[in-house]
This record gives structure tokens, C-alpha cells and sequence, in this order.
């Protein structure tokens, strides 16, 4: 294949944007310990191969700094707890698969949850890839029925096809752990059940009414993302799941309440008795509160971690005021900090912040589509 001139420019300028974050990375105040030619070698690396090898430190480290660039994340203040599972010698799926596996059993610890990142190796010099192409490490599959209906959560239909093409049979219910789909260059696309022991769920109850039971609801402890690239210092890791924690809204308020997910909200309105002949009569706002108490009062009955919209906002604060007082800006999409629910009597609500820079780095970068049949 023959290179042209312009490719050949885009190449060039590709390589020295990588060198400048290269530069920059190292030059964090938390890598001033690094003798000066650290740089210089990875520097010299880059200019030579396109890529160069991160110590373990540099890359918990890098990963910290990620965390607390991360425009969307409303956590991110707790970036200084977050552990490494260091996964970069993986050859084939199944060394990914026990990373992540290692990966659920660091991050659940027993209900007290650990923020975790595991990375896996980075592109080949040719440019293939190791890839997770599951959304998270735990997520539940969604069966189209026959009439149109669909069983379980209808953002992982695609996921759920997928799979039971390539063999996976689930058992059909609302809440069947999907398997884990990766790629890598040397062999087929792959999926491998996810063991039992590492999913550790939390059964959905109301702490006024009996009935709320009987809808069967429930959700993993463990939000582990293993879509977004980790790109740090020049380098990006294509394979690098993440997790922390649940905001009671993003189960109660969105995974639970959204109409293109569980769209639980009429089911809870009869229950409660609510007139839903009309919005005006606010019956989604009752049937959604009351939804996001059994959340978390089940979350907190289970010893599971799960932090509650007005906590975390609280927190923020503290984080962006924290960051301010240390010289830093603290680039925040406001859309993504707020909460889906009770937004205006949160602190987050009321004040503006450093717009996003979607040019920094570390960071965690929504990941390209690609031509894979998850992407």
C-alpha cells in the first residue's frame, strides 16, 4: 500500500501532538520525582516507534490524573483512592478475562467498593487491537419477543444478538448476566461467562411497601465502564475497564425509569395508585421518588456502596473548590454532573464551571466507531 504525501503530514502531525502530551504528562507535579531523562527516553520512543512502555506507578498515576480531568464524572473528587490491575502482558481473550475478573473480585470487596482500573496492552505497532466490546463488565441482556416486546434491558439488544449467534444461550429472564465479548488480533471474537461469585446484585424493596418486591427488580454493585479509551501521555490503552460506584439516580432514575430501558415508572404509578390520565397530575415525579428510596434502601440493607444524588453533588463542591484552592482548573460538563432527578436543589444546579477541554489529557475518551460488531 502506497503512503501519500498528505497521510504522510497527518502522520507526522499525529506523532508530534503525542510527543507534546508526552511532555506534558511528565511534566505533572505528581512525576517530578522522574529523573529528567525519563522524558527524554519516552520522547526518543515515540519519534522511533510511535509508542513507549509506561512504568506501573507512571500509569496509576496517569490513570488518577484521568479520573480527575474527566469532564462527566460527578465522582471524580475520590480520584486520589483509585488501585491498578496492571493487565498490559495479556496475549490472548482469556488473560483479559481473568484481568477482569480480578478486576470484579478487587472492586466489590465484599459490598465496601474500590475504585478500580484495569489496563490492558496497548494497540500492536500495526495498529490492531485488544478490545472489550462489552459496554461494562456486568450488564444484562435484552431478548426481542415475537410480538414486539422485549425481556430485560433493551440497550443490549444488539450485545444479546451478538452473543447468541456466536452460541451464548441465556435464560431468558429480565435479569440474565450477559458474557463478556472481547477482541484481539490473533483470534476470533470471543464471549466468556461471567462467574457467578463475581456478580454481586442487590434485590430491589421498598422501605413502606410490601409489594415492591413482587416487580422482581434488581442490580449489580459493581458500574465497571469498558467502552471509553485511556489515553495518557501519548499513549492510548483501548482495553482499560474502570469503576467506582453508583449514584442511586443512575439505576433509580435512568437504568430503572427511562422508557427505552426497564420503563418502570407506570408499573410502580398503579401500584401506588396514582392518576396517570394526565403529566400535570406529576404521577412520574411520585412513582419516580419512590422508586429511588427503594434503591437506596436496598442498596444500604445489601452493605453495598451507593451514593445518593445530593451527597455526591455536595461532594463535587468540596472536589471543584479543592482544585481551586491547589491552582487547578476543574473542566466540568454541567449536563453530566447534574442528576436526572431534583436537579435544582442540588449545589451542583447553581453555579458554572471551567468549560470542558476535550483536548485533555489524561483522560478517559468516548471511543470511535469502528466497524466491530459491538462498537
Amino acid at each position: 500500500m502506497t503512503i501519500t504525501h498528505d497521510e504522510e503530514v497527518l502522520g507526522h502531525k499525529r506523532i508530534e501532538l503525542r510527543i507534546r502530551e508526552c511532555v506534558d504528562f511528565f511534566g505533572q507535579p505528581e512525576l517530578a520525582h522522574l529523573p529528567p531523562e525519563r522524558v527524554r527516553r519516552a520522547v526518543d520512543a515515540l519519534r522511533a516507534t510511535g509508542s513507549y512502555e509506561h512504568t506501573a506507578e507512571e500509569l496509576l498515576i496517569g490513570a488518577k490524573l484521568g479520573w480527575r480531568n474527566h469532564a462527566r464524572c460527578v465522582g471524580r473528587g475520590h480520584w486520589r483512592t483509585l488501585k491498578l490491575i496492571d493487565a498490559r502482558d495479556a496475549v490472548t481473550a482469556a488473560d483479559l478475562a481473568l484481568a477482569c475478573w480480578e478486576h470484579l473480585r478487587v472492586a466489590t470487596n465484599g459490598g465496601a467498593l474500590q475504585s478500580v482500573i484495569t489496563v490492558g496492552p496497548p494497540p500492536l505497532p500495526d495498529g490492531r487491537e485488544f478490545r472489550i466490546l462489552s459496554p461494562q463488565l456486568i450488564r444484562y441482556a435484552g431478548y426481542r419477543q415475537s410480538d414486539g416486546r422485549i425481556v430485560g434491558d433493551p440497550a443490549h439488544l444488539e450485545i444479546t444478538e451478538t452473543v447468541t449467534r456466536m452460541g451464548w444461550r441465556g435464560a431468558g429472564t429480565a435479569f440474565d448476566v450477559l458474557p463478556l465479548l472481547i477482541s484481539t488480533p490473533d483470534e476470533p471474537l470471543r464471549w466468556f461467562d461471567v462467574p457467578a461469585d463475581l456478580v454481586l446484585e442487590v434485590d430491589i424493596t421498598h422501605p413502606d411497601y410490601d409489594w415492591f418486591g413482587d416487580l422482581g427488580l434488581k442490580w449489580h454493585a459493581v458500574p465497571a465502564v469498558s467502552s471509553m479509551d485511556f489515553d495518557v501521555g501519548g499513549v492510548i490503552y483501548p482495553c482499560a475497564p474502570f469503576s467506582g460506584w453508583y449514584v442511586s439516580t443512575e439505576v433509580g432514575a435512568r437504568n430503572f425509569s427511562d422508557t427505552d430501558r426497564y420503563d418502570m415508572l407506570p408499573d410502580i404509578a398503579a401500584r401506588l395508585g396514582l392518576d396517570t390520565s394526565s403529566d400535570r397530575t406529576l404521577w412520574k415525579d411520585r412513582a419516580l421518588v419512590e422508586l429511588n428510596r427503594a434503591v437506596l434502601h436496598s442498596y444500604r440493607q445489601a452493605g453495598v456502596i451507593m451514593v445518593d444524588h445530593h451527597t455526591v453533588a455536595r461532594q463535587f463542591i468540596d472536589h471543584v473548590d479543592r482544585e481551586t484552592r491547589a491552582g487547578r482548573t476543574c473542566p466540568t460538563d454541567w449536563s453530566w454532573i447534574n442528576p436526572p432527578m431534583s436537579a435544582s436543589v442540588t449545589p451542583t444546579f447553581h453555579r458554572l464551571y471551567d468549560a470542558p477541554d476535550l483536548g485533555v489529557r489524561p483522560n478517559f475518551v468516548t471511543r470511535a466507531k469502528t466497524g466491530c460488531p459491538i462498537s
